[in-house]
């Protein structure tokens, strides 16, 4: 299960499982991102390298234009996928 979206505020809200199988859903919704935001991974249990592929690509397209996304609340699992991955130099992660 997986759900995404987007709070009045900005800040992306992620659920569930975000996997290969949920990219296509989840890339709708940061194709729309164009300035800094927040995303959310209170509800996030866990993220494949499809995820953190879509990730990516959003954060270099923003910085490209002088934006970031900002990651907050992730559990210690994905915060050392993150690590593991050297995304935690990519991305402000608190």
């Amino acid at each position: 299960m997986f759900e995404i979206s987007q709070a009045e505020d900005g800040t992306i809200l992620m659920r569930g499982r975000l996997d290969a199988a949920q990219v296509e859903r989840a890339k709708g919704v940061f194709a729309l991102v164009q300035s800094s935001c927040e995303v959310d991974f209170n509800e996030l249990a866990y993220i494949s390298s499809a995820g953190l592929g879509l990730l990516f690509a959003t954060q270099k397209r923003l910085v490209d234009a002088g934006e970031a996304l900002r990651l907050v609340n992730l559990n210690p699992h994905i915060r050392e996928v993150f690590q593991i991955a050297g995304f935690d130099r990519v991305f402000e992660i608190s």
